[in-house]
């Protein structure tokens, strides 16, 4: 790829590919593998059920024994160990979360009714041994009598008492205290909810795979840019127009985000957008026109969401607290009234402004602000960005083929953290990939490999997941370290769903050219993958990603967006993918114009999903007997969007039954972590800002404070405490209000991160 080095990397890498003997248990099921790398090109659904119960049933038994050694240690007036407690806790973690993570990546990048079922069929057994390991009376006493022991405390290095807190705390909010018929109750809802949180997602997925529409007119997809026209093409050579070509068609539109977005943003057919629209706000809903086969009432997450909420209030009531709100919150930077706090005072500053912009929208568009129709606010909204700023992505997109942009964040990153990143053939590392588009970058300081990052840039339609994230392949740590060496390498799975290359009828291809939004969205997961890649912690509990408070873990994520931004990142990255000519400087001034076009309503959206988030977890669940509580879920939805939303949603919206993110994702009661974290990102790129972003020098040291600091402290310390380290100072709102263009607005507001 352009700018990156393919090839072998030096004899330091540590033994990754330890062979294994052939007469060892299991060695024909790819999922027992010790291999530092999974083999997810050899997982077969098949593999799963005999792994997992495998391995289940390995872990639990040393679980019995741990629980034994404790208590025998605990009954001579004893403490543990901290080595010998964390080390087999992690050791009993590690032998069933590896294989099952393996399981649980590959359903969401390479589904299969297959491996659903293989799911299925294990989940209950993950989820009830995950209960009685967080649960564990032995563990928790063990936890505590390590604290209570004044030496042994003192001993422990910061790290480590880190590691027993959130111990004692995770087991605290997972049930420790319960017994008897509440304990039972607490496993079935637990394993109730897992469930839940997979139907929702197989639903989700089914949906948006269900809708598409075979277009033969010219005049139906008029207005739509050639990027848009050639996938369509592509997609309509896939369901058997062999055919099809971008001019002539026909052209098959799909709810997958590279088609979704162009269509709404440039078809100058409004039938065809609001087509597309309704079918995207209905998915898996009973309002839904395009179903899966088995029918809208089938694939409805309406009665999932119900009882997720129900089941989760239950849970909360169970643990002694209000609500689940309340539980979410009790591992948060934030509290629930500072998170409160913060989201109505953004809200109550963008409101009117983002009024004004939809009034300026209408009026541009010809219309009354109440006529312009929810899928008429992204077509006009593009037209008016390419009038003020005669810019538009698809301008840019021949700027940004993906190699050019990988070379561009490698060199951001490089220049930042003086880390290199290579490109490294998977075969060469002892590495498979699940897909032939994957690849695979291995991170050096100096000669020495410190980290490993598999990239998933490209939709699939059907088989993986919509939207981006980042995961954990394997974590940083001193106990989980190879025979002959100290600590295991951190790996890092980054996973998009970005615009493919486009395999044309006559055998060429065009690269994937990018739209700034998906260079933005792999920028920010390489955030996210840093934090856990450059970790300098081997405490594994503690290190990368891990014990990070969830509404602190997107602020390395949204700092590196600021670092997509900048003119010197764009123009040295940005290169034409077929003459090499580099972005002309009027367009990247366009860019940087046009970075706040209609932030208020950018930020108010962002607002709605996490006010309603929090409002439907702390109020009591919908339909039940309590007081205060909602019909339905619609009743609250409606109630959050006439504060937060200028244009109102249709009747039959029924985005919630797509919100992933809190139904089968991590963010319940806590989507208001993006806001939080925004605001500590932004705070911490004002530091850059002050030094002067033209001061390598100063660039560089600020940097190396960042890897050490936010990057490289991990969960080993508070957020917070972190934070002020690299900043300090505790965080303020100002750079983000300053960033969003609403600081005027907020002379005397006095929000910070502190006062909540």
């Amino acid at each position: 790829g352009a700018g990156l080095a393919l090839g072998s990397a030096p004899s330091l890498r540590p033994a990754l590919a330890r062979a294994e003997s052939s007469a060892s248990p299991g060695a024909d099921n790819p999922l027992l593998s010790e291999a530092y790398f999974p083999r997810f090109a050899d997982v077969r659904p098949e593999h799963v059920v005999d792994a997992m119960e495998a391995r289940l049933t390995a872990a639990a038994t040393k679980l019995d024994h741990l629980e034994a050694s404790i208590e025998a240690t605990l009954a001579g007036g004893g403490a543990p160990d901290y080595d010998a407690l964390a080390g087999a806790l992690e050791a009993i973690t590690e032998s069933y979360e590896g294989p099952w993570t393996t399981v649980c990546h590959l359903k969401g990048v390479k589904d299969s009714p297959a491996l659903r079922e293989a799911h299925a069929a294990v989940q209950p057994k993950v989820v009830a041994f995950e209960t009685r390991l967080s649960q564990s009376g032995a563990v928790y006493r063990g936890w505590k009598a390590l604290k209570q022991d004044a030496r042994t405390w003192a001993a422990l290095t910061p790290a480590r008492r880190r590691v027993a807190e959130l111990e004692i705390l995770g087991a605290e909010l997972r049930g420790v205290g319960l017994s008897g018929t509440d304990k039972a109750r607490f496993g079935e809802i637990q394993a109730e909810l897992a469930s839940l949180s997979t139907a929702f997602s197989n639903n989700l997925l089914d949906a948006t795979k269900a809708f598409s529409r075979r277009l033969t007119r010219a005049e139906q997809v008029a207005g739509l840019p050639r990027t848009t026209l050639e996938l369509m093409a592509a997609s309509a050579r896939q369901a058997g127009d062999e055919s099809a070509t971008a001019e002539a068609g026909p052209w098959v539109v799909t709810l997958d985000a590279p088609c979704l977005l162009p269509v709404l943003r440039h078809a100058q057919d409004a039938s065809l957008r609001e087509t597309v629209y309704r079918a995207y706000v209905t998915r898996a809903s009973a309002e839904s026109a395009d179903p899966p086969e088995r029918g809208a009432k089938e694939s409805d997450n309406e009665p999932a969401i119900n009882t997720i909420l129900a089941l989760r209030a239950e849970r909360a009531k169970l643990l002694g607290f209000p609500s689940h709100a309340h539980v979410s919150l009790a591992e948060k930077m934030a509290s629930l009234d500072g998170a409160k706090a913060l989201l109505e005072d953004l809200r109550a500053k963008c409101f009117d402004r983002a009024r004004a912009e939809h009034a300026e929208l209408a009026a541009f568009a010809g219309r009354s602000p109440e006529d312009l129709r929810q899928w008429d606010v992204g077509f006009y909204a593009e037209k008016l960005k390419q009038e003020r700023y005669a810019f538009d992505d698809e301008e840019v997109r021949p700027y940004l083929p993906l190699d050019a942009v990988f070379a561009g964040l490698w060199r951001t990153v490089e220049r930042l953290f003086g880390v290199t990143a290579h490109e490294v053939s998977p075969a060469a590392v002892g590495a498979q990939t699940w897909d032939p588009e994957v690849r695979l970058f291995e991170l050096r300081r100096g000669a020495e490999p410190i980290a490993y990052c598999f990239v998933d840039p490209f939709a699939r339609s059907g088989e993986k997941r919509g939207g981006a994230w980042m995961s954990e392949v394997r974590g940083r740590s001193r106990f989980s370290a190879p025979k002959g060496q100290s600590v295991r390498l951190p790996a890092a799975h980054m996973v998009c769903n970005q615009s493919p290359p486009v395999k044309h009828a006559d055998g060429s291809v065009t690269p994937s050219l990018m739209t700034i939004g998906e260079v933005r969205t792999l920028f920010h997961e390489c955030g996210h993958a840093l934090q856990h890649m450059l970790t300098r912690v081997d405490e594994g509990a503690v290190s990368g990603i891990r014990g990070v408070e969830w509404d602190a873990v997107e602020q390395p994520s949204q700092w590196m967006e600021y670092w997509m931004e900048q003119p010197a990142t764009l123009q040295a990255m940005a290169r034409h993918h077929a003459t090499g000519e580099p972005i002309p400087s009027e367009l990247v001034r366009k860019i940087r114009a046009a970075k706040n076009y209609r932030a208020a309503s950018n930020m108010l959206r962002q607002l709605k999903f996490g006010l309603t988030d929090l409002a439907l977890h702390e109020q009591p669940p919908p339909g039940s007997d309590a007081p205060g509580a909602p019909a339905n879920v619609w009743e609250t939805d409606v109630a959050v969007s006439l504060r937060t939303s200028v244009v109102p949603p249709l009747k039959e919206d029924r985005f919630l039954c797509g919100f992933s993110h809190i139904f089968a994702g991590g963010y319940a009661a806590g989507y208001f972590s993006y806001k939080w974290a925004e605001l500590l990102s932004a705070d911490g790129f004002a530091a850059f800002e002050e030094a002067g972003l033209d001061n390598e020098v100063e660039l560089q040291k600020l940097g190396r404070r960042y890897a050490e600091t936010v990057l490289g402290m991990g969960g080993s310390k508070p957020a917070a405490e972190v934070f002020k380290l690299f900043r300090g100072r505790e965080p303020t709102a100002d750079a983000l209000l300053r960033h969003n263009d609403l600081l005027e607005k907020a002379v005397g507001s006095g929000v910070t991160a502190a006062a909540a």
